[in-house]
């Protein structure tokens, strides 16, 4: 009985609309909560055999379970999906609704790629940082889980160099691998060099910024404003 509590909720807030009733509906929407997350069944139902219902609830001093994760999210699915309704006062057959492939996009833990990179590069160090990127770039790249165009280790970039401004600088040179004309990674590098105290590099980071885009004034000013502040130390 726990189990056909389970599943119909499932399949309801995975397509947004009410299932039909049956084993086979049940089935096919539990598999698009799967795709959501991008795992299998065995995710969230590992030791379970077939027909048995969800796994013991942990005990108040233990995280809670996958299976208890997935109940919660369901619920807040359901909330979520019901203010809307509520704020666009469109009948539900018209409204957006939110679904796990919403927030997941494909990944078991939700995250912005920019957000993930960084976390990396502060705590393992860039090197690890860099390795990451570009296993995640082989495997998502194409699909709708990561967000990789210029814009993510730019983002990641501007979080480490709050920190750490050294550990910002390969990440925007990768940037610069897949993005060669990327002014804003070059502009980005010379303000981490200006923080790490090496106006040299940062200098030469801004003259090939300007070969890019030689109107550029902002980047024009910070450049003569450097020199000059070089040519005074």
């Amino acid at each position: 009985m726990r189990v056909l509590v389970l599943f119909p909720a499932a399949a309801f807030f995975a397509t947004g609309f009410p299932a039909h009733s049956g084993a086979q509906a049940q089935t096919a929407n539990m598999q698009e909560i799967a795709q959501g997350l991008g795992v299998k069944c065995e995710y969230c139902h590992a030791g379970m055999g077939r027909g048995a219902g969800p796994a013991a609830t942990a005990a108040p001093s233990q995280p809670p379970s996958r299976i208890e994760i997935g109940r919660a999210m369901i619920a807040m699915t359901r909330d979520i999906n019901e203010k809307i309704l509520l704020a666009t006062g469109k009948p539900a057959t018209e409204a957006t609704h939110v679904t796990c492939i919403t927030c997941h996009r494909g990944v078991p833990i939700p995250g912005q790629l920019s957000d993930i990179i960084a976390k990396t590069a502060i705590l393992k160090g860039p090197d690890d940082a860099v390795a990451q990127y570009r296993e995640l770039r082989a495997h998502y790249y194409g699909g709708q889980s990561y967000d990789f165009s210029e814009e993510s280790l730019l983002t990641s970039a501007q979080q480490v160099v709050r920190v750490k401004p050294a550990s910002s600088i390969p990440l925007l040179q990768l940037n610069l691998e897949f993005y060669p004309k990327s002014v804003r990674s070059y502009g980005q590098i010379a303000f981490a060099y200006t923080r790490d105290l090496n106006d040299e590099a940062a200098i030469t980071a801004l003259e090939k910024a300007l070969e890019i885009e030689p109107d550029n004034g902002q980047l024009r000013g910070q450049l003569e404003q450097l020199k000059s502040y070089r040519r005074r130390r």
